[in-house]
């Protein structure tokens, strides 16, 4: 059933298509219905088709290494979900759930293959609308490759890890260094001068028993900080990792909807 033409100005990849072109693709698409907890598509499913939601909400749910399901997209009226599949015939890798009621135009391949018959021009306008979609994927990855694993460790550290870092952070460095250098000096001549009145006299026993006690603590201490160091270059190279994962998959699949679409546009320019 056809569907009103206007929806399509607020949907990105159709936004730039003149009246003409959105009243042709208004006349290929169908509008769907879906009760409440009805499962649109499962990973695996084919993805021939996306659908725009009109009214209604759904969720787009992906299942993680632990078999949890993670919400990926809570696509509101207007919005789009499926696309990726769709253009790439590809299989979805994602669950959809319609959480309510929910009606939603049906837009198929060959919907898609019907508008550029007709109107080979609107390609180029979604090809323009794929690129933009391009541009904002390199920036999430961008802004995902900024995140400071610094920041990240701070949100859970607790009071005892900050104390660990002050103590580490000052006992290595020349402040320490020449403050406890002169306190050693001071406390072995005092009690040098003071000879048989000395609290300490030579071999300054309990001044070696205060250095002992210093280094039992410091140790540990310093230890705690540098696992804390460890975990950040740890944190790191995951952080460097998901980031080159994600940004090698967003690539890849919009390079093979860029192609795709050339491809199109390129057997319509011949076939004329």
């Amino acid at each position: 059933m056809p569907c009103d033409p206007t929806v399509f100005e607020e949907i990105p990849i159709f936004s730039l298509l003149d009246a003409d072109e959105r009243a042709v693709l208004a006349e290929q698409v169908e509008l769907r219905t879906f009760k409440a907890r009805h499962r649109i598509y499962k990973p695996g499913d084919p993805g021939g088709k996306a659908y725009v939601v009109l009214r209604g909400q759904v969720q787009v749910v992906v299942i993680d290494e632990d078999n949890q399901e993670v919400v990926i997209d809570s696509p509101g009226n207007g919005e789009m979900f499926g696309l990726a599949s769709m253009l790439a015939a590809a299989p979805h890798q994602t669950m959809a759930v319609a959480m309510a009621d929910t009606t939603a135009i049906e837009i198929e391949r060959n919907d898609i293959g019907a508008l550029l018959n007709r109107k080979p021009m609107a390609g180029l306008d979604m090809l323009t609308m794929v690129g933009r979609q391009f541009h904002a994927a390199q920036d999430l990855v961008r802004m995902r490759a900024a995140r400071n694993p610094n920041e990240v460790i701070a949100e859970h550290l607790t009071f005892g890890d900050r104390i660990a870092d002050v103590v580490a952070r000052f006992g290595g460095s020349w402040s320490f260094i020449i403050a406890f250098g002169v306190v050693l000096v001071v406390w072995t001549a005092v009690n040098v001068v003071l000879a048989t009145r000395a609290w300490d006299p030579y071999p300054f026993i309990l001044l070696n028993l205060f250095l002992s006690m210093i280094a039992a603590l410091q140790a540990p201490v310093i230890m705690m900080s540098q696992n804390r160091q460890d975990a950040k270059d740890r944190l790191r190279s995951e952080l460097d990792f998901a980031v080159n994962r994600k940004a090698e998959a967003e690539i890849t699949q919009l390079a093979a909807k860029l192609n795709r679409i050339e491809d199109r546009l390129d057997d319509l320019a011949a076939s004329r």
